[in-house]
């Protein structure tokens, strides 16, 4: 029998955001649910029958494609991507989706910037490919910059066969410092600058003064080495949060057709990262 309680599933899963946030989110629209978490370390027949019963859940790594086939049906964009992160239970049909490509727009259109442009996607690994298929279904113009050149070629061609026509262009992360090409978006998928190892960007102050606007993936800490750069060159910089949130929103309006306001995500954005900057930093103060 299907119920109302959602999860997260991931492995290894810690200290994570998802029932903070999700339960800000059904709050907002006066709904009752549980939330939790689950560590699941293989995904396998048995470990899914215990999701089976569920409203729904959330996906995190390493399962995004590890899940998908134990699902019953997959959403064109979960298709295209090859990854999944929200799956809904609609009458013991569960369906698998991803939102994550949905977040980072709605986090970076909110702050007037786009896809559409000339973006330079720093990095090549799970969350690049969110960025490079959104940037070639808006028909932007896309640089893959990355410490793996062969790697970031193969996530080229992926992108390519799924959207012919894209305009993509690899070259090693180094190359950056000594090209002078000028970008509208500057995203990092890398997780470079996250908590504990902060105050390191994966760029220089001098690439990031050549691109209009900067997304940051990470959003633990709150202010990256590569956001405060950015706003230091006063540039348009985007946090990882607003993408975690607008994510999270977006699962929402899947279960249950709820939508948001930027003004209630700005707020659960808000309210978040201080959550989290107190139990990280208690949890930092305990240890010493």
């Amino acid at each position: 029998m299907q119920n109302s309680s959602f999860l997260v599933i991931g492995h290894p899963i810690g200290h994570t955001m998802s029932p903070f946030i999700h339960q800000r989110l059904f709050s907002l629209r006066g709904k009752t649910a549980e939330y939790g978490v689950k560590d699941i370390p293989i995904m396998d027949a048995e470990a899914f029958a215990q999701l089976r019963p569920l409203r729904g859940f959330n996906v995190t790594i390493p399962h995004k494609t590890t899940v998908i086939p134990f699902l019953d049906r997959l959403d064109r964009k979960a298709e295209v991507f090859g990854s999944v992160n929200t799956v809904s239970n609609d009458g013991g049909v569960l369906t698998g989706y991803t939102t994550d490509g949905i977040g980072f727009l709605h986090a970076i259109e909110a702050e007037g910037a786009s896809v559409s442009g000339k973006v330079l996607m720093l990095g090549s690994g799970g969350a690049a490919r969110v960025v490079a298929y959104e940037t070639a279904l808006a028909g932007g113009e896309l640089t893959i910059a990355a410490r793996s050149p062969e790697k970031a070629e193969l996530l080229a061609r992926d992108v390519r066969d799924a959207v012919p026509g894209s305009r993509i262009r690899c070259l090693p992360l180094s190359d950056l410092e000594t090209q002078r090409e000028e970008y509208d978006l500057a995203v990092n998928t890398t997780p470079v600058g996250m908590y504990p190892k902060t105050g390191v960007s994966v760029i220089p102050k001098e690439v990031i003064s050549r691109c209009s606007a900067v997304f940051d993936a990470v959003y633990n800490p709150d202010q990256t080495e590569f956001i405060r750069l950015a706003e230091k060159c006063g540039k348009t910089a985007v946090r990882g949060m607003a993408m975690l949130v607008w994510q999270a929103a977006a699962a929402h309006t899947i279960w249950d057709g709820s939508t948001y306001t930027a003004e209630e995500i700005d707020t659960i954005c808000r309210d978040a990262v201080a959550d989290m900057e107190r139990s990280f930093y208690a949890k930092k103060e305990g240890e010493e």
